[in-house]
């Protein structure tokens, strides 16, 4: 691989861990572990072990679709010479500015979803509470993430390896690190607040990568 395609899978591989931890910055992402844990009565360790086991399957989902993703991008660039850096490129600028759009014109967002998600949960047993917070993000898969296995897919396969442990680490990190703080009733980091920027964070980062995508000489 020569030097400039290795920094761009640098970049990619690097910015695929910063999205994904921005990612779980949601409420969505983390809330309801803290309200269906205190529901059952788990200790801090479970309901952490639930959240790293939900950011495990969040990340299978997605890397499964981001392999199709690439069949189809694959399959598009074996007729089309060259096509497969500029979908790339111009789906994480797409993606970055719908995020930006969606930031624009966001409503004010409050905790009753998360709050009825939970008292959907608690009575069915610990083992049912856990796997319906597995299930909940495995079947979502990190829209935000799939651009970029386009981005990496002529890199080959340790490229997209490399790229898919560190979706799982960021996701990881971030989903650990935000519901500990959260069950600790920690206010200092001001969570909703960092949540309510993710879109304009997200959306920057990503025109960014669409950006390098783009002019990267191919």
């Amino acid at each position: 691989m020569d030097p400039a395609a290795h920094s761009l899978t640098l970049s990619l591989i690097g910015g695929g861990f910063v999205a994904a931890a921005l990612h779980t910055a949601l409420p969505t992402h983390w809330l309801p572990f803290v309200l269906v844990g205190r529901a059952q009565g788990w200790t801090g360790r479970q309901t952490l072990w639930a959240a790293a086991a939900a950011a495990f399957a969040h990340t299978l989902s997605t890397a499964t679709v981001g392999l199709l993703i690439i069949a189809a991008g694959l399959a598009i660039d074996h007729w089309i010479t060259g096509l497969l850096p500029y979908l790339a490129g111009g789906a994480l600028l797409g993606m970055g500015g719908w995020y930006l759009w969606r930031y624009s014109r966001r409503p004010a967002r409050g905790v009753g979803a998360q709050a009825v998600a939970a008292e959907r949960t608690t009575g069915h047993g610990h083992a049912a509470a856990f796997w319906g917070l597995i299930v909940m993000l495995a079947v979502s898969p990190g829209e935000v993430l799939l651009p970029l296995y386009l981005g990496a897919a002529n890199a080959g396969v340790p490229a997209l390896l490399a790229l898919t442990v560190a979706f799982w680490a960021g996701a990881t990190l971030g989903m650990v690190v935000l519901t500990g703080f959260a069950w600790a009733g920690s206010t200092a980091l001001k969570l909703e607040r960092l949540a309510r920027y993710e879109g304009l964070i997200l959306g920057l980062a990503l025109i960014g990568l669409g950006l390098i995508v783009l002019f990267h000489p191919h």
